[in-house]
């Protein structure tokens, strides 16, 4: 049962740190011409623009700081699963 639960957290652990990963490489896209119309750009912005459009309304001028807070939301999602898993340990060894 333990080795389940550290599996499951350790598995969403990872797979928000992919999802940050590909949001920075999103991010690097837009420096490089035609970075979007690539097929890799094209994936990736598959992946990471419906998670942005939340955040679209963020910007001063034409800079957008979307991807930002957007990395900030996920990160505040892996802190809130490790005190999960903490708290999860804890009531299996109470």
């Amino acid at each position: 049962m333990l080795t389940l639960v550290l599996w499951i957290f350790k598995a969403l652990n990872w797979l928000v740190s992919a999802y940050i990963l590909l949001i920075v490489v999103y991010a690097l896209l837009s420096w490089l011409p035609g970075g979007y119309q690539s097929r890799f750009g094209q994936i990736v912005g598959r992946l990471v623009e419906p998670f942005l459009r939340y955040f679209e309304f963020i910007s001063l001028g034409p800079i957008g700081f979307g991807p930002v807070v957007a990395i900030v939301v996920l990160s505040l999602v892996q802190y809130g699963l490790q005190a999960l898993q903490i708290m999860i340990l804890n009531l299996l060894f109470t």
